[in-house]
This record gives C-alpha cells, structure tokens and sequence, in this order.
C-alpha cells in the first residue's frame, strides 16, 4: 500500500507536492528539537545522575552513556509520532486534497468532505499523548539486561509504526462518520497489514529527508489500506445481508 501511494507521485505530482509544504514545516522544527536535545544530553546525564559522581572510573562515563542513549531513543520514537500528528494538524487542507484525489480515483461513495481541522487537532493531541506513552515503554526496556538494547529501538519502531497507522488510515474513516469501536471492526483481521504498512512508513522517515517526501505517499497509501478494509466490509455486509438461494429440489 506504502509503494501504491508512492505511485501518485507520478499519476498527481501536483497534489502531492502540496503535501512537502507542511511536513518540511514540522521537519525541521522537529529536528531542531531533536539536535537541541544532542547538545544538551550531556548535562542532562549528569542531571539525572548526580549519585554517580562519587563512583571510580569507568562507571559514570558508562551509565550515562547509557542513560544517554536510552533518552535518544524514546525521544526518536516520540519525534516520529509527533512528526505526524502535527503534520497532519497543520497540513490538514493539503492532505484532505490528496485523500480526496485517491478516493475520487477508487471510485464509489466518496463523503463530501473530511473530518475537519478540529477533528485532526483533536486526533494528534491524543496521537501525542500515546506516542510519550511509547516512548516511556521503549525507556523502561532498554534497561532489560543484556536484550534491552536491540530490543528497545525494535519495540520502538513497532510501537511508532503501529500508531501511525492507525493515526493515517483514520481520515477515510473520520469522514464516513466511523468512530474507533466500528474502525476496530472494519479493521479486524488486518493487523499485520497495518503494522506493515506502519513500520515501512517509520522506517522511511527515519532516512534523512525521507519523512518529508514519504508522508504524502503515506497519507495516499493509508487511504488506499482504509478503502481495501471498507470495501471489504461493504461486500461482506452485502453478501450477508442477501437472501440465501432455494435449495433445488431431488426429482
């Protein structure tokens, strides 16, 4: 789905290219963060580690490196969920335009309009507040003995890829009036393909400049997965909704 959203660069480049304004916007004021928080980690470690000035050489250079590199992570993992919630919130006319443009070229019911800018700002506080939860998580298992540090990063880019799919596929169902009980249903039996699609989205944006060029793909990507998981559930409602055929009767 991530490559098939790929694809609208070549079929509407027009559209897509709006979608670099607002992701470039918050790129950058992500980044900044992020090489604040680089700069500062230091005496950050050693804020968070004032007992650890009476230990011998090399056990204070040791746990703060560590500490250091458990902090990066967690906030990586939270950079990547606020990257999109906020581009997402600041960019919501643009990308309205390229979710219309994908559900206009699937054909069938298409809603009038999307959700609305309230309902995007709402969707990325609470996209926020769920990525500073994982991001804690990944924090508490990098101190997980001797698996804790491939295992941290792992789980943090299943946790981010996870909740960005669930964030990007939302707009199709926003618009149609589904709310996340009935998503969950439209949704069910999709979970690897969700976590698919997320983890391959996080991944490219954790490639320099790649968040920037990759959402607009994602948010046309998310829209094809929402109206593959619709359209599913339209024909299975339908199949099951239609009378069953007379069983012919033995001459």
């Amino acid at each position: 789905m991530l490559l098939r959203g790929f694809g609208f660069w070549r079929r509407r480049p027009a559209v897509m290219m709006l979608g670099l304004i607002p992701a470039a916007i918050v790129f950058i004021a992500v980044v900044a963060a992020l090489v604040a928080l680089g700069l500062g980690l230091p005496w950050l470690t050693e804020w968070l580690t004032p007992f650890a000035d009476e230990w011998d050489d090399p056990w204070p250079g040791l746990v703060r490196g560590a500490i250091g590199a458990i902090v990066l992570a967690a906030a990586v993992v939270l950079a990547a969920v606020t990257f999109t919630a906020l581009t997402l919130a600041v960019g919501d006319p643009f990308y309205e335009r390229i979710w219309r443009a994908v559900e206009l070229e699937l054909g069938g019911e298409v809603p009038e309009q999307g959700a609305g800018v309230w309902r995007s700002i709402l969707d990325s506080g609470r996209l926020i507040a769920l990525g500073l939860l994982a991001a804690m998580g990944v924090g508490v298992t990098a101190f997980i003995p001797i698996v804790g540090a491939v295992l941290a990063p792992t789980l943090g880019v299943i946790l981010s890829g996870r909740l960005l799919a669930m964030e990007l596929t939302s707009r199709a169902f926003d618009a149609r009036g589904i709310r996340s009980i009935a998503r969950r249903s439209v949704l069910r039996g999709r979970g690897a393909e969700l976590l698919g699609f997320g983890v391959a989205t996080q991944l490219l944006f954790m490639v320099p400049l790649g968040a920037i060029f990759t959402m607009p793909a994602a948010v046309a990507g998310s829209t094809l997965l929402a109206r593959s998981a619709l359209d599913a559930a339209a024909a299975a409602a339908a199949a099951a909704a239609a009378p069953a055929e007379p069983t012919p009767r033995p001459r």
